[in-house]
C-alpha cells in the first residue's frame, strides 16, 4: 500500500488533512472539514505517530487504517452521508470513520458501528468521548455495539452507507440485505490479494459490484478467529 509522505514532519491533524489535498487524496471540501474536526491522535495508540500515512496496529490483530484509505472512503461514500441518512461501520476498532460518519449524517441521522471485540469498543466510546463527535454519541445518534459485523446491525437497517474496515472472503449477504435500495456498500473483498469493492443498490434492488482499487487489510473473520493468534 503507498504511502504518500513519511510523516516524520507532521505534527497536526489540518497538516494531515492539507498533505492528503496536495497528493490528490481528498478533493471534496466536506470529507476535509470532517477529517479536520476529527482528529486522528484520539483515535491511535499513546505511543503511535497519529499522522503517518500507514496503518497502525490497535490490539487484538486490528488495526487502524491509514489515513488515505480513510479519505477515499469517505470520498466514496460522500453522497450517502448527507444529513438525515443512515449509516454503518463493521469492524469500527478505534471509532474513528464512524465518528467521521456520525458528524456528515448529523444529529438527524444515525451512525453505528459495530465491532465483535468488547474491548475495542470501551476504548472507542472514550475515543469518540474526546472528540468532535461526542455530543452526538451523548444524543444517541451515534453508536457502538458489540456485534458480529458480517450480520450487520439490523435494529437501525436500512443504510444509506455501510462501511466494511476488514477483508471479507465473500461479501456478506446479510450486509447486501441492510443496505438500502440507492445506497452504497465499500467492502474490501479477497484473501492474499484483496480489491476494495463498491458495491451500490439501485432503487429497484439490484446490485452493481465494482473495483476501486487493490488494498491490504486484516480479514473479516469470527472474534475466535481474530483472537487465536494474539
Amino acid at each position: 500500500m503507498k504511502r504518500f509522505w513519511s510523516g516524520s514532519g507532521i505534527a497536526t491533524n489540518k497538516e494531515m488533512v492539507k498533505n492528503l489535498q496536495n497528493y490528490g487524496v481528498v478533493g471534496s471540501k466536506k470529507v476535509s472539514e470532517v477529517m479536520e474536526s476529527i482528529d486522528r491522535a484520539f483515535f491511535v495508540p499513546d505511543d503511535a505517530p497519529p499522522y503517518v500515512d500507514t496503518p497502525l496496529p490497535i490490539g487484538y490483530n486490528a488495526t487502524i487504517s491509514a489515513p488515505h484509505m480513510h479519505a477515499t472512503c469517505l470520498q466514496l461514500l460522500e453522497k450517502h452521508l448527507q444529513p438525515g441518512m443512515r449509516a454503518l461501520d463493521v469492524g469500527s476498532g478505534t471509532g474513528y470513520l464512524t465518528a467521521c460518519f456520525a458528524l456528515m449524517v448529523g444529529p438527524e441521522g444515525r451512525a453505528v458501528g459495530v465491532e465483535h471485540i468488547p474491548e475495542l469498543v470501551a476504548s472507542s466510546i472514550e475515543n469518540i468521548n474526546k472528540s468532535a463527535a461526542a455530543p452526538l454519541l451523548k444524543e444517541g445518534s451515534l453508536s457502538l455495539h458489540v456485534a458480529d459485523g458480517r450480520q450487520g446491525w439490523p435494529e437501525c437497517a436500512p443504510y444509506d452507507a455501510i462501511h466494511v474496515g476488514a477483508a471479507a472472503a465473500e461479501i456478506p449477504p446479510a450486509l447486501i440485505d441492510q443496505l438500502k435500495p440507492g445506497g452504497r456498500m465499500v467492502i474490501p473483498v479477497g484473501n492474499i490479494f484483496q480489491d476494495l469493492m463498491v458495491v451500490d443498490k439501485d432503487v429497484d434492488g439490484s446490485v452493481n459490484i465494482h473495483n476501486e482499487t487493490s488494498v491490504r487489510y486484516v480479514p473479516l473473520t469470527s472474534r475466535e478467529a481474530q483472537l487465536r493468534d494474539s
